[in-house]
């Protein structure tokens, strides 16, 4: 069985997919999805969410976690009508921006039967917790909506609101603000490499935090979670391994083309003088075009 110090001494990644899935996707998620909801949309008091409900759809048979494409988001209605989708991603793909964007309008059309009023969509919220540099901020918590180019107050709907929690620029403060920022809170227990004694106090500070770390505790205490974890991983490695390939493939085609091109034009320059010489000399149009292969119109030109 393990234990506490499991988690504490960060054997088990938080922010691996799969982990983050069932740790804050499950019906039974409740108390630890709404206290991390509530600090990324900065929700305090008498203003915070006070329930969620979670909207499970994944069955996790060997064919989904084997699939490298395969899409482990969470996905929760708050109340009052407001549809969530929360993505985790450790690599950067390059298409995150596009990505979000995708999947926030897939979850806005999802909410909509045809034939109902465009007054019933609800407002989507997409939140992507990224183990690379985006966006192009310093902020460690950037939130996107749809705003006038030049009236920056004038929004032209809430519907939609796209967060980015880059753990890149989260790790990069030298002091974390524990006691006054929740959501400060939320990424030391979710950070990798945070010092154990450090999670232990955030631990203590949030009852959303200690419910999470009870859940992974009973999570990968787990043998079929723990077998899960692990095929994941494999599916992952698999398909940065694939990327990696493609991308030398690339590079070294790139390259041979170049070398190619390179040669090319050599030979071209080649041709050109000898041409120039021939035509120095007096040999017909027709001879310096046959001896050189150049065209007629580059020939009459030297």
């Amino acid at each position: 069985m393990k234990t506490t110090k499991d988690i504490l001494t960060r054997r088990f990644n938080p922010l691996h997919d799969y982990l983050f899935y069932k740790v804050f996707g499950e019906k039974g998620d409740e108390v630890q999805l709404l206290g991390f909801l509530n600090a990324v949309l900065s929700r305090t008091g008498k203003n915070r969410f006070t329930s969620v409900e979670i909207l499970e759809n994944k069955a996790f048979t060997p064919e989904v976690i084997g699939d490298k494409g395969s899409i482990l988001d969470v996905r929760a209605v708050l109340r009052g009508g407001s549809r969530v989708n929360v993505e985790v991603q450790l690599r950067n793909r390059g298409n995150i921006d596009k990505r979000s964007l995708y999947y926030w309008s897939k979850e806005y059309k999802a909410a909509i039967d045809g034939g109902q009023d465009y007054l019933e969509l609800p407002d989507v919220i997409a939140i992507n917790i990224v183990d690379f540099d985006f966006p192009p901020s310093r902020r460690y918590h950037t939130c996107f909506h749809l705003r006038e180019d030049t009236e920056h107050d004038l929004v032209l709907t809430g519907s939609l609101e796209i967060h980015f929690i880059n753990m890149v620029q989260y790790r990069k403060l030298r002091e974390k603000d524990i006691h006054h920022d929740s959501l400060c809170r939320w990424l030391v227990w979710f950070n990798k490499s945070s010092p154990p004694e450090l999670i232990t106090e955030v631990v203590k500070m949030d009852e959303g935090i200690q419910a999470a770390n009870e859940r992974m505790v009973y999570v990968t205490g787990d043998k079929e979670a723990i077998r899960a974890y692990e095929m994941r991983m494999m599916a992952l490695s698999d398909l940065t391994s694939e990327r990696n390939y493609v991308r030398r493939q690339g590079l070294e085609e790139g390259m041979a083309k170049g070398v190619a091109k390179g040669i090319a034009e050599g030979h071209a320059e080649e041709k050109i003088e000898i041409a120039r010489k021939l035509k120095t000399r007096g040999r017909p149009l027709e001879e310096i075009v046959a001896d050189t292969g150049l065209s007629p119109e580059v020939v009459e030109k030297l």
